[in-house]
């Protein structure tokens, strides 16, 4: 697609387009930079997306006109060959296509129209729409995209569906001011009350000309999200089954449901919506987005994390990752069930608690460390102050003298902010008889090593590693990142004292979470950390379901504590030492 881009003074230049969003604005950011006054920052977008070319206009001060029509803010009109917009005053944009492309009109509410004629004017429109788009699985290479179907409305009528979303939304913003009700005072429930019931009168009137392949009460649901709650992600927040939301731009969101990446049917109408959605996370807590601060994290008010970022840093539109915190915390014996380890293998790392020895649970994004240190907590004394250290609060722990601390983010001019190695050299003034570091990931790593070798033993955190190995070497990566200009030996010495076991987790490729490695650190020998691997996870394949096929076994080694085990008159069968497997 080509267009031809007049700025008074200079000469008119034609510039081509491939798929994807082009932003229009003065800002350095900007595909199109235009630097005149009647240009904003964030002036516009053009969009174009199998064949079709739309611009949006994003809050624009002088406002974006197609063929003499201003567009009203964060509305979206389709462009065809020929049609001119103006940025601003001045600034012309010709779209030079060679033929028009054709599209179905979309059904639209004129905001000038009275509310008894809304009604007739969708009815015109809709009448010439018919769902063309068939449901397809996305290839790449021999694997299909799995499409998870959430939405309640078939796949061919969702184009539809978001048309009549965005005009609907339109007229029902028209006839209710919800920011002014709740700048008023008005209720949560007051507000959702109001907005339903205007959605309820707007479909009234115009329920004879829905398609039917369109659920009306789905419909209906999603309009009322967008206006008042975050939207197309409203209902998979409040299901069980889904562990993580990405929003990659608005047509594009994605799940992990059991452990599985599944692109899902629901979308947002256009870009706006998606940080409108932002918004309405990071403001209750005192954060912001924008321009000038374009990424962000936070949490919900349930616990879950949440990161966000937005143009000019995310390039395809606004990116939205919530990671969910679980409303009931797990307990070994649920992760005995769901084969992650062996009952041989929980009661070893009981038993490396009960005996104080320093825990170090690392493995990648997601495989499900977090879990596995709130459980393996759980076995912590209950007469022990316990002080737990977290970016964001996710730990549940059960014993009663505890203290959980959480780090704080710089707030809107950039100061005040509390990081985690604050707090662990703080907890040490706390008199604490064990340390739990939600994730070390910097300087902090130097604090936790001197607090284990310095008393606090039987302390426990995690990191990210893929193997036991790895995770030495991780954690001499974040000593360096201390700031102190220490002999590589003298860091080796320190974790070699500290750390006593490393468990080793990773997610498998049919998306279970297994301990694959419990590894004792034994010392040094010259200027390498030793180590030997007690536990270890064999897989042999996968079964007709593609379910990961293998099992947990025993090393055939014996920890060099077993004395300590022996004086401490805990109990313990060494039989699971020995070399025969423990079939999952």
């Amino acid at each position: 697609m080509k267009i031809r881009i007049e700025i008074p003074g200079k000469d008119p230049y034609n510039a081509e387009l491939s798929e994807g969003m082009f932003r229009i604005g003065q800002s350095p950011a900007s595909h199109i930079q235009i630097k005149r006054d009647e240009v904003s920052n964030r002036h516009a977008v053009l969009h174009l997306k199998d064949g079709e070319l739309s611009i949006l206009d994003v809050g624009s001060t002088n406002g974006t006109f197609v063929n003499v029509k201003r567009l009203e803010e964060e509305e979206r009109t389709t462009l065809k060959g020929q049609d001119v917009i103006g940025i601003g005053s001045q600034v012309k944009v010709t779209v030079l296509a060679p033929k028009p492309i054709e599209k179905a009109p979309e059904p639209h509410v004129n905001v000038e129209t009275a509310a008894a004629d809304a009604p007739k004017n969708l009815d015109k429109s809709i009448e010439k729409v018919e769902p063309t788009e068939k449901p397809q699985a996305v290839s790449s290479g021999e694997r299909k995209e799995q499409l998870l179907k959430l939405s309640g409305i078939r796949f061919e009528y969702r184009k539809i569906a978001q048309q009549l979303k965005n005009q609907v939304h339109e007229e029902l913003l028209r006839r209710v001011n919800l920011k002014g009700l709740t700048l008023q005072g008005a209720g949560a429930d007051e507000v959702k009350t109001q907005a339903l019931e205007t959605v309820d009168q707007i479909f009234n009137e115009i329920s004879s000309q829905i398609p039917q392949g369109i659920a009306q009460a789905a419909l209906r649901q999603e309009i009322v999200n967008e206006a008042i709650g975050l939207g197309a992600i409203e209902a998979l927040l409040s299901d069980d089954d889904i562990t993580e939301i990405m929003v990659n731009g608005c047509e594009n969101i994605y799940v992990e449901m059991k452990g599985q990446l599944m692109r899902t049917d629901l979308a947002y109408g256009h870009d706006a919506q998606v940080q409108t959605a932002i918004e309405r996370i990071v403001a209750p807590i005192g954060r912001r987005i924008d321009e000038s601060q374009p990424l962000v994290d936070a949490r919900l008010a349930d616990g879950s994390r949440v990161n966000a970022i937005i143009p000019p840093l995310a390039v395809d539109g606004p990116s939205l990752t919530i990671r969910k915190f679980a409303k009931t915390s797990f307990k070994m014996q649920d992760l005995i069930g769901f084969a992650s380890l062996t009952p041989e293998m929980a009661d070893f790392l009981e038993l490396c608690v009960m005996l104080r020895k320093n825990i170090v649970i690392s493995g990648g994004t997601g495989s499900g460390k977090t879990t596995m240190l709130n459980v393996v907590s759980n076995y912590l004394p209950i007469g022990e102050r316990i002080v737990t250290i977290e970016d964001a609060a996710e730990l549940r722990l059960e014993q009663p003298h505890l203290v959980r601390l959480e780090a704080r983010p710089p707030n809107i001019e950039g100061r005040g902010e509390i990081a985690i190695r604050d707090l662990v050299r703080n907890s040490l003034r706390m008199r604490p008889d064990r340390i739990v570091i939600g994730e070390c990931r910097g300087g902090e790593a130097l604090d936790m090593l001197q607090a284990m070798n310095t008393g606090h033993d039987g302390s426990l955190t995690t990191l990210h590693a893929n193997s036991s190995r790895d995770a030495l070497a991780r954690l001499e990566t974040l000593v360096l990142m201390a700031g102190f200009d220490l002999p590589l030996r003298a860091i080796r010495e320190q974790i070699a004292s500290a750390v006593a076991i490393i468990v080793q987790i990773s997610r498998l490729k049919d998306g279970s979470r297994k301990v694959t490695e419990i590894t004792e650190i034994t010392g040094m020998e010259g200027e390498i950390i030793t180590s030997q691997e007690l536990f270890s996870y064999v897989q042999e394949g996968f079964n007709e379901d593609g379910k990961v096929k293998g099992y947990h076994q025993s090393c055939g080694i014996l920890p060099t504590f077993t004395e300590e085990i022996k004086a401490s008159g805990l109990k313990f069968d060494y039989g699971v030492f020995n070399r025969e497997g423990f079939l999952n």
